[in-house]
C-alpha cells in the first residue's frame, strides 16, 4: 500500500495555503497519498480519496508555533512524528522555514529519512468535588489562571503530596522544557533544554516577592489548587481554553505516558534556533541588524 502524508494548514492565511500546495507536490513526487485534517480539504482540495491523518508516516503542520501545538494534539494518539513548516511571525517549534524551498527539502527528508526526537509531554487530570474526572495532553505547558474576576486568587501548590506554597497570584503554570521557551519564559522562568527531565513551574504576577520559580524532576506529580471560596478559574493546555475550574478544584500534573515526537532535518539544533529565534546570546547592539 501507499504510504500517507498527513497536512495541518492554518487555511486562514494565504502563505500557509500556497506553502501546504507546494509541500504536497514533494510527497506525491514520491508516491505519498496526501491526507488533510477533518474539513482541511474543503478548503485546499489537496487530499487524494479515502485518505485519513490517522494513517500518515509523518504529520506536516504549515503555520506557525500555535499550528504546530494544535496538529500536535492530532499526531499525539497514533505516534505520527510532526515536522512544522513556518510561515508565522516566530517559528520556533518549527523545523523548515516557508521561504520557496520547502518542496524541495521535504523531498529530500522523505527520500533519505526522518531523524525523530522525542519531547516530554505533561498530562492533567481534574475534577471538582463532585465531577468527574478529566485528562489533557500538552506539549508546551499546563496553565491555572484566574478568571474575570481582577482580584487575586489563592492557589495552592503541592509537589509528591507535599504542600510547598500558597500563592496569591494571577496563575500557575507548569512547563515542559520545550515550553520554557514559551509563556513559562515570559513569565519569569529559565531556558530549559530539551534533553533535560524536569518540569518548571512558575507563578503568574505573583502578589509577593518570593514566589520564584521552580525546576522539579519529570518524575513528580504537580498539583494546583483552587484556594478560593468565592473565585474561579481557567484551565488551559498549550494556549487551548480546556475547562472552567470552581472553587476548590485541584488540577493535577505529571509526565504523559508517551512523548510527542518531532521529525528533524539532521541533529539537535537547539542552542542554533535559541540565537535565531530568541536572540539568545546576541549583543544588544546586534538587536539593530
Amino acid at each position: 500500500m501507499p504510504k500517507t502524508l498527513g497536512f495541518y494548514v492554518d487555511t486562514e492565511r494565504e502563505a500557509a495555503r500556497q506553502i501546504a500546495t507546494e509541500a504536497t507536490f514533494a510527497g506525491r513526487d514520491l508516491g505519498y497519498r496526501i491526507a488533510l485534517s477533518d474539513g482541511q480539504d474543503d478548503v485546499l482540495h489537496l487530499a487524494d480519496p479515502n485518505t485519513a491523518v490517522e494513517e500518515a508516516e509523518l504529520l506536516v503542520t504549515v503555520g506557525g508555533d500555535g499550528t504546530l501545538l494544535r496538529g500536535a494534539r492530532i499526531a499525539y494518539p497514533h505516534d505520527i512524528p510532526l515536522l512544522g513548516v513556518n510561515t508565522g511571525r516566530l517559528g520556533f517549534l518549527t523545523e523548515l522555514d516557508g521561504d520557496g524551498q520547502t518542496r524541495k527539502q521535504l523531498r529530500e527528508m522523505l527520500r533519505e529519512g526522518i531523524a525523530v526526537e522525542e519531547r516530554i509531554a505533561l498530562e492533567a487530570s481534574f475534577s471538582g468535588p463532585n465531577g468527574e474526572g478529566r485528562r489533557t495532553i500538552a506539549l508546551n505547558d499546563v496553565v491555572v489562571r484566574k478568571g474575570a474576576a481582577s482580584r487575586i486568587v489563592p492557589f495552592g501548590l503541592e509537589l509528591d503530596g507535599e504542600h510547598i506554597a500558597s500563592l496569591p497570584a494571577d496563575g500557575v503554570v507548569v512547563a515542559t522544557p520545550t515550553g520554557s521557551t514559551a509563556y513559562f519564559l515570559s513569565a519569569g522562568g529559565p531556558i530549559v533544554a530539551p534533553s533535560v527531565d524536569v518540569f518548571g513551574i512558575a507563578a503568574l504576577l505573583p502578589h509577593t516577592l518570593f514566589a520564584r520559580p521552580l525546576i522539579v524532576s519529570a518524575s513528580a506529580t504537580v498539583v494546583v489548587s483552587l484556594n478560593s471560596e468565592i473565585l474561579h478559574a481557567n484551565l488551559e493546555a498549550d494556549g487551548e481554553m480546556v475547562s472552567d475550574l470552581a472553587p476548590g478544584d485541584r488540577v493535577s500534573i505529571r509526565r504523559a505516558p508517551k512523548p510527542f515526537r518531532f521529525a528533524r532535518v539532521a541533529g539537535e539544533r537547539y542552542f542554533t534556533r535559541l540565537e535565531q529565534k530568541l536572540r539568545w546570546g546576541v549583543p544588544i547592539r546586534g538587536f539593530s541588524r
